[in-house]
């Protein structure tokens, strides 16, 4: 078991990035002593330098990103002027107001300061304190996994032909010796630094975006909900934050990814103000609550992600998504705010005393609407 800081490792996706970063690390090395010795040459020596660079770095920021954390409202937290309680939201898990840009993680149980989303790799969220090493960490990662797969690739193309460059080579060529577990395993690493470069590319870029809009990923639902529930000839929604793209990558890349600010208060363009865009998410929040409707469960789920029972329609559309799918029971009521064609999502109306809040996904046949002056039975349920 895993206690105090080292309790953050424990988990599968820290433990699997290690793995990918230890794996890929140690084949290159293997493989560029006999491709490019470092021992031979300026260039070799070069090459193994900086690709050991590349995988300290990548290692450091990722232990930064997991043990700096991304900052924590702190409980019970209000506002300095009572008055601005009115703009912001309330949450009930941390019995205090949500600070501008901080949104509650159901999985960290915290409030957490400009918060862009929770990362399942660092098994943590990135906010306002480590984003810049999460950005870094992404940017050595592919760097380092980049030259790792030419690295790899030249050496597996050099083992192959190992034969012809003893017959048929100047005798200058270094000779790259790999047994069959070795092969394999030079084989499955460059498949790990390709996917990587790919994967971990796409979601870097991401993030410089994010940056240079000075726009988080939950930021963006919100900007995006805020445009579409406009009418043409309305006023355009502003975005407080967005300082310009020089002034909004100061915000969060230094030499030393140290965060700027406070995270609660933030500069804003000209014509906004700190609470812009929490007025606008109480607007939204208002509309959501019209938009609410009430069903009643009609037939008994476990919460599994892989329901079977429910027919391969549920099973082969789920939800795209990390929340939670919750257990039914027939006759539980629930409230659903979100729709999909197989699935819904809603929180459940607690009868029993229970403040806990049980919200998620639920396969649609399991509930049906409760209609004003109307009522359900099984006849219904039949027909």
């Amino acid at each position: 078991m895993c206690f105090g800081p080292l309790k953050k490792l424990c988990h599968w996706g820290p433990l699997a990035a290690l793995a990918i970063i230890k794996s890929i690390s140690f084949m290159t090395a293997y493989c560029s002593n006999m491709w490019w010795p470092p021992t031979e040459s300026v260039g070799g020596l070069l090459n193994s330098a900086i690709f050991f660079a590349f995988s300290a770095l990548t290692l450091y920021n990722f232990m930064s990103a997991i043990f700096e954390g991304p900052g924590y409202l702190p409980t019970q937290w209000k506002p300095a002027q009572p008055e601005d309680a009115t703009y912001l939201q309330y949450c009930n898990t941390c019995q205090g107001y949500k600070a501008p840009r901080a949104h509650h993680c159901r999985k960290c149980g915290q409030c957490v300061l400009k918060m862009d989303h929770h990362c399942p790799w660092i098994n943590n969220c990135v906010g306002h304190c480590n984003h810049a090493h999460f950005t870094a960490f992404l940017f050595w990662a592919v760097c380092g996994c980049l030259q790792a797969s030419v690295v790899l690739s030249c050496s597996l193309y050099r083992a192959l032909n190992r034969v012809w460059y003893i017959y048929y080579g100047n005798g200058t060529e270094p000779l790259v010796v790999l047994s069959v577990y070795a092969l394999i395993f030079c084989v499955f690493c460059l498949g790990l630094s390709v996917g990587v470069v790919l994967a971990v590319g796409m979601l870097l870029y991401f993030q410089l975006r994010s940056i240079i809009r000075n726009q988080t990923g939950i930021e963006d639902w919100i900007v995006e909900k805020a445009h579409h529930r406009r009418d043409p000839g309305d006023p355009k929604f502003v975005y407080p934050y967005n300082l310009g793209w020089m002034n909004n990558l100061k915000q969060v890349l230094n030499w030393t990814c140290d965060p700027v600010g406070d995270g609660i208060t933030w500069p804003v363009a000209q014509g906004c103000d700190q609470y812009t865009l929490t007025r606008e998410q109480q607007q939204q929040k208002c509309e959501k609550r019209q938009r609410t409707r009430m069903y009643t469960v009609v037939e008994n789920y476990s919460g599994s992600w892989v329901p079977i029972t429910k027919g391969w329609r549920v099973l082969c559309h789920p939800p795209f998504t990390d929340e939670p799918r919750i257990p039914l029971q027939k006759g539980n009521t629930i409230l659903v705010t979100r729709w999909r064609r197989h699935w819904l999502f809603g929180e459940k109306i607690q009868n029993d005393g229970i403040k806990k809040r049980e919200r998620g996904w639920f396969p649609r046949p399991c509930a049906v609407e409760l209609v004003e002056g109307a009522s359900y039975n099984e006849e219904d349920k039949k027909k």
